[in-house]
């Protein structure tokens, strides 16, 4: 019903982490299969996402279509960089770090934990921080080009009609459930003492390796950092702007075989040493340690919301007003809801909630408040929230007279996706596009091999 190509790029922005991240066992000797412009498309770019396909199931088509479309695609985005390249189009560190945050934040909820992520993968969490930042880093660049292609598209209510009646009465859409959500969170703070006795334990451990014990042998014994840990600390070589901007400030100023103080970061308190440094990379071990909220301050927290929730309930404070003057989350300003990372909306189909938000919110009624819910902050802090269930739609076809915002998007989906399609085919005559023999079988939509 709508064009694929439209959506390409922006679900190359949401790819699970297989799709980034091949596993040790299932590497692939790297060898160029395409060249678009200056921009080298690779075996293992295209193995990758198609073990991402392989992982998820219900892969259809043949595995040799399944490589092509995915080389298709591959084959758009660079098209796109090629043309970011041209305009001088580029992206800021602070957008690359920023849209990192948000796919970790949702890889994480999907894993149920950071701990899980990085045990999944074998990596920690920076490890995976540095092996993401190119690639999306190229992503928003294809994504700036497509908006530019498209920014002047529109489509007028007689479109949209037209659009809608076009369909066949069997395939209109099938709209899920949706559910939008507000909260209102406490952040039980780290007391004083606590902070001090992760500092205190970490400086009894760089005091020991100053004596002559082994930094490695103390990293995989009180390390927690998962990822690391295992390798005696090593985190092996990141660039300017890939680590925590804290982190990165005193490992670039160490020398080789030197130990840091204590440092603090948004993930808890380490001690660094650097092991070597090549131009403006640093290869570093570190041990990281987290102060950890108390029992009886989450107690606290959660005895706090629960008293607010019958505030709210006895109606003598709204819930906006609560949201105000109790939570403690950043998303306070628009009323507590909860934004949804894979639409940048604030409505969520169930699958895309947090497994614990998902099956209390799925017991609830519009407008009722739920009792205080345990919670994991974005920085991996034990935390407390009530939720509230705003808007609440049951599954049915879609229809003109209730879901006229969707079927509009949908609409101009299509009629944008034929204005990149016409771009795509200008763009392809005038760039530079090599694919290597065996691929050039492929049933391309487009005439990527030109005569």
């Amino acid at each position: 019903m709508i064009h694929r190509l439209i959506l390409i790029l922006a679900g190359l922005m949401m790819l699970p982490l297989p799709a980034l991240f091949a596993q040790d066992d299932e590497q692939v000797i790297d060898e160029v299969v395409a060249l678009v412009g200056r921009n080298i498309i690779l075996v293992s770019d295209i193995e990758n996402q198609y073990l991402n396909y392989r992982m998820q199931g219900g892969i259809s088509g043949s595995s040799q279509e399944i490589h092509c479309k995915i080389l298709e695609d591959l084959l758009y985005q660079k098209l796109m960089v090629v043309q970011a390249e041209y305009d001088s189009i580029e992206v800021t560190p602070d957008q690359v770090n920023s849209e990192l945050d948000r796919r970790i934040s949702t890889f994480i909820n999907q894993f149920g934990s950071q701990d899980k992520m990085e045990k999944y993968y074998g990596k920690s969490l920076s490890e995976i921080k540095s092996e993401l930042s190119e690639i999306i880093k190229e992503q928003l660049l294809a994504q700036q080009v497509q908006a530019g292609i498209t920014t002047e598209v529109t489509v007028t209510p007689s479109e949209i009609r037209s659009y809608f009646n076009s369909l066949p009465k069997d395939s209109i859409p099938l709209i899920k459930t949706q559910y939008t959500i507000a909260e209102i969170v406490k952040k039980p703070p780290v007391s004083i003492e606590e902070k001090l006795r992760v500092k205190e334990r970490l400086l009894e451990l760089r005091k020991r390796i100053l004596k002559g014990e082994s930094f490695a042998t103390m990293a995989i014994l009180y390390s927690e950092d998962p990822g690391s840990a295992k390798r005696g600390g090593e985190l092996g070589f990141y660039g300017r702007g890939q680590l925590y901007p804290e982190f990165e400030a005193v490992a670039f100023k160490l020398k080789e075989g030197e130990i840091s103080n204590v440092v603090e970061t948004e993930a808890g308190y380490h001690i660094i040493q650097l092991i070597e440094r090549k131009g403006d990379y640093v290869n570093v071990r570190h041990i990281l340690m987290v102060p950890k909220v108390s029992p009886a301050d989450l107690m606290i927290a959660r005895n706090e919301l629960d008293s607010v929730a019958l505030l709210i309930r006895s109606d003598s404070i709204t819930f906006e007003k609560a949201v105000d003057e109790f939570s403690d989350s950043k998303d306070k300003n628009n009323g507590g809801l909860l934004i949804n990372p894979y639409t940048g909306g604030t409505t969520w189909e169930p699958e895309q909630l947090d497994p614990q938000v998902s099956f209390t919110i799925e017991k609830m009624k519009v407008g009722e408040i739920s009792n205080a819910v345990p919670m994991k902050t974005k920085d991996q802090k034990d935390a407390y929230r009530l939720l509230l269930l705003k808007k609440k739609t049951e599954p049915h076809r879609a229809s003109l007279k209730t879901d006229y915002a969707q079927i509009e998007k949908w609409a101009l989906q299509q009629k944008q996706a034929v204005a990149v399609d016409q771009w795509i085919n200008q763009k392809i005559k005038e760039t530079y596009v090599k694919i290597k023999k065996e691929y050039q079988n492929c049933d391309f939509k487009h005439n990527w091999i030109q005569k």
